[in-house]
């Protein structure tokens, strides 16, 4: 359970967080429901108010579907429309952004999904509250030391938390990240600055994503599902800014459009960035971790920040429940700089070639092919497979046999047994005090029996169990 320590000079916890975006949050709902007493904390007096990741793309959509909120994001979550584009008041034709790609039994969600960040933010919040946990805001964070035992915070209020282990997820700018001196390496994207903004704007439909190409730069206006307001996204190649105020992004698009300064009636947010793709050195530093953007800076162009962002917390939360618990010796959480930093320098490229136009967006973009086959935790022992073959390291696929849903099976912060096939379904296995699910041939899997780690990647996979109970031991999969 999530620690309630209200001691303004000291509380004590097992896990801090710093920062609750969506990658602090999913973090933070991932740790309650492992039972691990955590301590999220928040500079701000509020979640964040705008739409900036907007996309969650279909591996995220599983993630969701795992902490039990895919249900409530869908209830308002929208499909991206097709661009218009605009020149001189006059539409020029429509183009898709996405190429679509049919779900299947093994990947069920292929459609990337709008939800604005604020909205993702609100339901992972209110998930959080379901298991107990809460939200500290108007905590800065001014100092971090730490011993071999732990980590100790210091508050601007005055206050301190000691914790076993520490969580960066303060953003691009970490406090954090710069208290621990890691530098992050990268490039600048696009020399010309941007603007986004979450606006009102009366006159244009809402069923496409208008792009107004004029001399003084882009303009795009995307209406975001669910609510009554556009995403508002603005190049300028000149350097010169305007004003992020009514005023100044009324007369921004009076200049760039056909529509009138007084069409646009209210600005609810919004923020000037420079296309940056840049990550941290190291992803660990002894008992703290960086997470999210604080780790690595993304374009946003193809929506792949927020959605790294939040497998990095899926990715870590059961390592830190596992070492916690006992479970699991400390060389765990090793695992999670080497698997998360080649992923999210993965994705740092793809998403420039993306903003650069060299890469559409559709499968490359959806994270369901992204894995651990190089990781330590992926241990293969079935010699001779054919390249196509599901390996260890790779995502588990979902399917029905034999009755059984395996995204129902995997669903919860356990590790799941599975064996597949009709010789693996006689194989002796070991008592792991785990989900044990057994299911007859299926071509997502091949045949075999399979260990499936909580966040859905397959750990262990052999034609039988030989070997199993000593890796399942050794990575806190067994209970005892």
């Amino acid at each position: 359970m999530t620690d309630h320590g209200t001691d303004v000079h000291e509380v004590r916890t097992d896990v801090l967080i710093v920062g609750a975006g969506p990658t602090g949050l999913a973090l933070a709902v991932d740790l309650a429901r492992h039972g691990v007493a955590a301590r999220l904390v928040e500079r701000g007096a509020e979640l964040f108010p705008g739409s900036r990741g907007k996309g969650l793309q279909p591996r995220t959509l599983e993630v969701l579907d795992d902490l039990g909120v895919l249900a409530e994001i869908r209830a308002t979550a929208g499909h991206y429309p097709p661009n218009l584009f605009w020149q001189d008041g006059e539409p020029q034709g429509e183009r898709r952004m996405y190429d679509p790609t049919e779900p299947s039994e093994a990947e069920p969600y292929t459609e990337t999904l709008m939800v604005p960040q604020w909205r993702t933010q609100q339901v992972l919040h209110g998930r959080l509250r379901e298991l107990g946990g809460e939200v500290a805001f108007g905590r800065e964070l001014v100092s971090l030391t730490q011993d071999g035992d732990g980590v100790t915070a210091g508050f601007a209020d005055g206050g301190r938390i000691r914790a076993r282990y520490a969580v960066a997820a303060d953003g691009g700018r970490s406090t954090v990240r710069r208290l621990l001196g890691i530098a992050m390496t990268g490039e600048t994207v696009d020399p010309a600055p941007m603007l986004v903004a979450d606006v009102r704007v009366e006159g244009l439909g809402r069923t496409h994503w208008h792009v107004f190409q004029a001399e003084q730069g882009l303009l795009a206006l995307c209406p975001l599902a669910g609510t009554e307001e556009f995403q508002l996204v603005a190049g300028f190649p000149t350097g010169e800014v305007v004003a992020p105020t009514l005023d100044g992004i009324r007369a921004l698009v009076a200049g760039r459009s056909h529509l009138t300064a007084d069409q646009v009636t209210g600005v609810r947010w919004a923020s000037e960035f420079r296309p940056r793709a840049a990550l941290a050195d190291r992803f660990r530093a002894g008992r703290v971790f960086l997470a999210g953007d604080a780790a690595h800076v993304h374009s946003p162009a193809g929506a792949q920040g927020l959605n790294t962002s939040v497998q990095d917390a899926y990715n870590l939360g059961w390592k830190l429940a596992a070492v916690l618990s006992g479970r699991a010796a400390d060389a765990l959480l090793d695992s999670y700089q080497e698997e998360r930093r080649a992923n999210a320098e993965a994705m740092l490229e793809l998403s420039t070639q993306v903003h650069r136009g060299e890469v559409r967006r559709g499968r490359a973009t959806q994270q369901l092919g992204l894995g651990y086959r190089e990781s330590a935790l992926a241990v293969e022992t079935r010699p001779d497979l054919p390249a196509d073959a599901l390996r260890a390291g790779d995502r588990a696929p979902d399917g029905r046999r034999g009755g059984t849903r395996l995204f129902d099976a995997f669903r919860g912060p356990h590790w799941t047994l599975l064996a597949v096939g009709t010789g693996a379904e006689r194989a002796e296995l070991p008592e792991l005090g785990v989900p044990v699910v057994r299911i007859p041939p299926y071509g997502a899997y091949g045949t075999g029996v399979f260990l499936v780690r909580p966040d859905g990647y397959v750990g262990w996979a052999g034609a039988d169990a030989a070997g199993l109970a000593e890796y399942a031991a050794r990575h806190g999969a067994a209970r005892s």
